[in-house]
């Protein structure tokens, strides 16, 4: 039992998972952490933290049975799968609770119609008005190698991205993953510039085990950034004009080049993305907001 856990935590060190371990059983058995380590009361508070985390992992892959289901998992992507809890809303986008991205994304919850939950779409243009793609990796659990707007993820279950006001839990939120996936620094991403145009809600199956289903709020933002993209989340970038974006479309439609785009983009592109795209050019942006229409896609 102790191995398989140690494979299902392979991000991290031999010690530290033993350590991990130690402290989940210690958990089970609500046996408290010391609160001085070797004198040093400040480095006990520091492990006790760690090891909490590190529990937490442990119990929430042994409960779901990922070690032997799930072993081709990327390491990485794994860890995200378990460590990052998502928003669970109700189709009036209320938060109505929370739990990981590995439940999040299962199409059997999704299909149950468990587990819709808070997502953010960001479109990012050059101030050429070119448009930011990204290829996603090809370790990614869901939809790898699909091209797809600038950046695609979700809050977390956490004080700073839970902010309602102004969406600034959401803007916080995209923020975070543009430096995580794009390297793009904050400074270059100021938060309050993000203008979330609307809300969409769609479902859309990956292949026969995962899925998205999702409340997805669609940011935008002018602004030329420097870019050094994170391998592990993103697989290529490139920016695009209104015409390249259509050829690109075009290729996808009869399979040309083995291209994909995400459906949540396609969705936006075949909806909303042109009209938009002209507010762009025209500095008009804010005549575009309309955040309180849910459009179910």
């Amino acid at each position: 039992m102790a191995s398989a856990a140690a494979r299902s935590l392979a991000p991290f060190s031999s010690a530290s998972v033993s350590l991990g371990l130690v402290l989940a059983r210690a958990a089970s058995a609500r046996i408290a952490v010391p609160s001085s380590f070797g004198g040093h009361p400040r480095r006990a508070l520091a492990l006790r933290g760690r090891f909490s985390s590190f529990a937490a992992t442990a119990a929430v892959m042994g409960k779901a049975g990922t070690v032997g289901a799930d072993a081709g998992m990327d390491a990485v992507q794994r860890r995200l799968m378990f460590e990052d809890e998502c928003i669970l809303v109700d189709e009036q986008d209320n938060v109505v609770g929370h739990d990981s991205k590995y439940n999040c994304h299962l199409m059997e919850k999704i299909d149950s119609g468990y587990v819709l939950h808070r997502a953010f779409s960001v479109f990012l243009f050059n101030s050429k008005y070119e448009l930011l793609l990204q290829q996603r990796s090809a370790t990614k659990v869901t939809f790898p190698l699909v091209w797809t707007n600038t950046c695609c993820s979700h809050p977390l279950y956490r004080e700073s991205e839970l902010i309602e006001e102004n969406c600034l839990g959401v803007r916080n939120a995209a923020q975070r993953k543009l430096f995580d996936e794009l390297g793009i620094q904050a400074e270059d991403l100021p938060v309050d510039e993000f203008i979330p145009l609307g809300k969409m809600l769609y479902k859309a199956p990956s292949d026969g085990k995962w899925g998205e289903h999702e409340l997805d709020y669609l940011l935008f933002m002018v602004r030329d950034v420097r870019l050094s993209p994170n391998p592990e989340e993103v697989a290529d970038v490139k920016y695009v004009n209104r015409d390249e974006l259509k050829q690109l479309i075009k290729k996808a439609d009869v399979g040309e080049g083995g291209i994909k785009l995400s459906p949540w983009f396609r969705l936006v592109v075949d909806n909303m993305l042109m009209g938009w795209w002209d507010h762009v050019e025209q500095g008009t942006l804010e005549e575009a907001v309309d955040m309180k229409t849910i459009h179910k896609l």
